[in-house]
């Protein structure tokens, strides 16, 4: 009788898990339903794809997926993340190691939900996230792009180094399912055309908080939209501090106008920066090839973001000094670095950027600094012609701690206060980066 009854509460206990492991099985499994289903795009009109390929720019596909002196968009990146490596895939429409067996449906699956054909998750350094708020018109014009206006390339895709089981692909869906949203970008009727069209670009193809946006525990962008008062606050990822775009004064674009804004992003500089690090890649080869009034639109939407002076601190003022040699670090500033950005700290915009207000100098977060001053900047390519002025590497010229006053001296003088700089924190990202290479990766299309 208890046997009996055992059994039976036993049945009772497995039919649930049954039913739940069949529903997870087909949740992680599924694929998205795409609008294109019924859609095959047989011919691609040439309007089409050059549409598409500004999509493209506009979207840096060639930040990840192209290597210096290889084929455009044949991937092999490597991409560090908290479980491994990973290297970014082969987009050509190469039919064996690309994408050139996708539909159109496919490669709306793929692009703004994360999912390959077969059910394959990608993994979230894909900015789906983002670019899940892309229009179908841009999806199809891209699709065109990657179809018609790209060479394939017979070149094999790198496997993950992330060991079992942290390798396996079916929990991302549970991820997404969380944190990534599943809409479009859906225009704010309060606001204008050109600041919608800013926040599409910004949120969406522009993916720009992949890197300005705080991650959380389970590296998920804090906020997708203006509605999270940490999107665009500011990140550190991979070794530099992607500052914050909202109306911070130390660390944002508070003292940045709308025009300095588009200057920045068509030229690589203005009176208060010059593009370096990760910036340097996205300008070379997306944002100085936008359209103007798509540069407006950006600037417009930043400039509605508020800051947070409890986050950011009291404004920077200038505070001019008298040099003075026995400070750390001042000696190897006159002779190291004055001639470019002069004693005073004020540069020569703008050309040779203010070290003075600068956000490095202003951050909490100073890796930036640190690896600049270690590992030198890329060139700055504009209209095709190479920067003469280039941030030279001083890994090999100066110690951990000669870098370490350096940057304690910067940081703290002319108004700055982003705080002293210890040696082991300039050891640390000495041997986790390597110098910035001379030969920077500029997409010619077409």
């Amino acid at each position: 009788m208890n046997n009996r009854r055992f059994a039976r509460t036993a049945g009772w206990l497995v039919l649930p898990c049954v039913v739940a492991a069949g529903l997870l099985a087909w949740y992680v499994t599924r694929e998205p339903a795409s609008p294109f289903e019924q859609q095959q795009a047989t011919s691609f009109d040439p309007a089409l794809v050059t549409r598409g390929e500004y999509v493209a720019r506009v979207s840096d596909c060639v930040a990840c997926h192209s290597l210096a002196g290889k084929q455009p968009f044949a991937g092999g990146l490597e991409m560090a993340t908290p479980l491994g490596a990973i290297h970014a895939t082969n987009i050509t429409p190469d039919r064996e190691h690309g994408i050139g067996a996708y539909s159109l449906a496919d490669f709306d699956r793929a692009v703004r939900h994360g999912v390959a054909p077969g059910g394959r998750r990608l993994y979230p350094a894909m900015p789906y996230p983002s670019y899940v708020k892309l229009s179908d018109d841009d999806i199809q014009a891209l699709y065109a792009f990657f179809m018609k206006g790209v060479q394939p390339a017979n070149q094999p895709n790198i496997p993950s180094g992330i060991p079992w089981p942290l390798n396996l692909r079916w929990p991302i869906a549970l991820w997404n399912g969380v944190f990534a949203p599943t809409a479009t970008y859906a225009a704010k009727p309060g606001q204008d055309a050109l600041w919608n069209r800013g926040a599409y670009i910004v949120q969406g193809p522009g993916h720009c908080g992949s890197c300005h946006t705080p991650r959380g525990l389970a590296f998920n962008e804090k906020a997708l939209d203006e509605s999270g008062a940490p999107f665009l606050a500011g990140a550190l990822l991979d070794g530099w501090y992607a500052p914050s775009l909202r109306q911070d004064h130390n660390t944002g674009l508070g003292r940045w106008s709308e025009e300095q804004i588009v200057q920045f992003l068509k030229t690589g500089r203005n009176q208060h920066a010059v593009v370096y690090g990760s910036m340097t890649e996205a300008f070379n080869n997306s944002t100085q090839f936008m359209q103007d009034d798509d540069l407006a639109a950006i600037a417009r939407y930043l400039k509605s973001l508020p800051g947070d002076p409890q986050r950011d601190g009291s404004p920077w003022q200038y505070q001019p000094v008298t040099a003075r040699s026995d400070v750390p670090g001042a000696h190897t500033y006159a002779t190291r670095c004055a001639s470019c950005h002069g004693l005073d700290g004020k540069g020569q915009p703008d050309w040779m950027p203010p070290l003075a207000g600068a956000t490095s100098a202003l951050a909490k977060e100073n890796a930036s600094a640190i690896n600049i001053t270690l590992n030198g900047s890329q060139r700055v390519v504009t209209a095709g012609l190479p920067d003469a002025y280039r941030m030279p590497a001083f890994r090999e010229q100066l110690s951990d701690s000669e870098i370490a006053d350096v940057l304690s001296y910067v940081r703290g003088t002319w108004g700055n206060h982003g705080g002293a700089v210890d040696a082991k924190a300039v050891g640390k990202l000495r041997g986790h980066t390597d110098p910035a290479s001379s030969s920077p990766i500029i997409l010619h299309m077409r």
